[in-house]
């Protein structure tokens, strides 16, 4: 495997050149259709991802692609870059400037680069395995809250929140009453970004794809935090279920979402 750090520059030019044309989007009328009751796509969701691949395309021709919207190319490689060209689409699509453009690196099947750009509040999130985490070049730490009771956590809800049972409403009800607080932004990136910067102490979600979480859990770990699925084994690209935190708190979230599992 090369070091992780050479596809970096690619990696940010191609999410800076996204995040500003969405930038520049926010406030225009959108042409918005629906995957689902709730889930949104838009027009720039689609040029956002294409101007991605163009990119990362013309610099590593060999690497797989998969990305949330339309492109996807397996090709021979160890290498698959996951991208979410534009996370946080709801609150785009509204012009609610939280969104981000989410771009991962795997090596057979494991994150080594992780990079989240945040347009709007210009932040960029970087990680490379094993090298740290940084926010705009500044290594970031995870917080050092140690009780649940004292933590500000972050989590959203599926798109089938209105017609399935698992829809994560009962483990929001469970900590709203053991937590400090508990944010809902709408961009499960964000949400990681900010458990690897310190803002949040946890977050919780189910039912996600690998786009959505690999560059955040990357950035966690980086940051010293730990990433698990619900029951508490290590989080892989497989697991649609993720539980990111500052370590501290991790058990106390398990015994919430998996109450009776030994960890």
């Amino acid at each position: 495997m090369d070091n992780p750090r050479i596809f970096l520059p690619v990696a940010r030019r191609a999410a800076l050149e996204a995040g500003r044309y969405l930038l520049q989007g926010l406030n225009q009328k959108k042409r918005v259709a629906f995957k689902g009751q709730v889930d949104l796509v838009t027009s720039f969701d689609r040029k956002s991802e294409e101007m991605i691949y163009s990119r990362l395309g013309q610099a590593f021709p060999d690497h797989s692609f998969l990305a949330e919207e339309e492109i996807h190319q397996e090709r021979a490689s160890d290498y698959l870059w996951l991208v979410d060209p534009l996370d946080g689409t709801t609150n785009y699509a509204h012009g609610l400037p939280v969104f981000c453009v989410s771009i991962a690196l795997a090596f057979r099947n494991e994150i080594i680069l992780g990079l989240v750009y945040d347009p709007s509040r210009e932040e960029l999130y970087t990680a490379t395995r094993g090298q740290g985490a940084y926010l705009n070049g500044k290594p970031i730490r995870v917080s050092k809250t140690r009780k649940l009771g004292r933590s500000l956590l972050a989590t959203g809800f599926p798109y089938d929140v209105r017609t399935s049972q698992d829809n994560n409403l009962d483990h929001f009800a469970s900590f709203a009453v053991r937590a400090q607080a508990i944010r809902r932004l709408g961009s499960a990136a964000l949400d990681l970004c900010y458990v690897a910067c310190g803002r949040f102490d946890g977050y919780w979600e189910k039912k996600l794809k690998p786009w959505d979480l690999a560059a955040g859990a990357l950035l966690v770990e980086e940051a010293g935090g730990r990433v698990s699925n619900l029951e508490g084994e290590k989080f892989n690209l497989s697991s649609p279920h993720i539980v990111a935190s500052n370590g501290y708190i991790h058990r106390s979230m398990l015994d919430i979402l998996s109450p009776g599992l030994v960890k």
